[in-house]
């Protein structure tokens, strides 16, 4: 999306770690699971994906088959920990993900440094 220039301006989420790099697009980052913003939908991480889809079935279709899809999921989330968000997960665990995403993260920026050096 924001390669196609797509997200300029708008409202845009995306997983934790990579929200900083919404802002080379032009977007405006926000700490929720599913953001609208228009036509434009974007979700966060990967079980925001289940919220993202039943989002936008309801909003396609209707709440009704959005709840028996999600009831088929058996989506009831309880996680036994609270650490799904560097808000709330401890300093340590915070600390041990970003460490290990840092060689993710490293290469995601090069591909946006890549994308913003051709567009100027």
């Amino acid at each position: 999306l924001g390669a196609a220039g797509l997200m300029h301006g708008r409202r845009a989420t995306t997983h934790w770690a990579s929200q900083a790099l919404l802002q080379a697009f032009g977007a405006t980052v926000v700490h929720e699971r599913v953001v609208r913003d228009g036509n434009m939908m974007t979700g966060g991480g990967v079980t925001a994906g289940i919220d993202f889809a039943l989002t936008l079935l309801a909003e396609l279709l209707d709440d009704h088959l959005a709840q028996v899809v999600q009831l088929h999921l058996e989506y009831a989330p309880q996680p036994p920990f609270n650490a799904g968000h560097p808000s709330t997960a401890p300093a340590d665990v915070l600390q041990t993900a970003r460490q290990r995403g840092a060689a993710v993260l490293a290469n995601r920026q090069a591909i946006v440094e890549r994308w913003l050096t051709r567009q100027a």
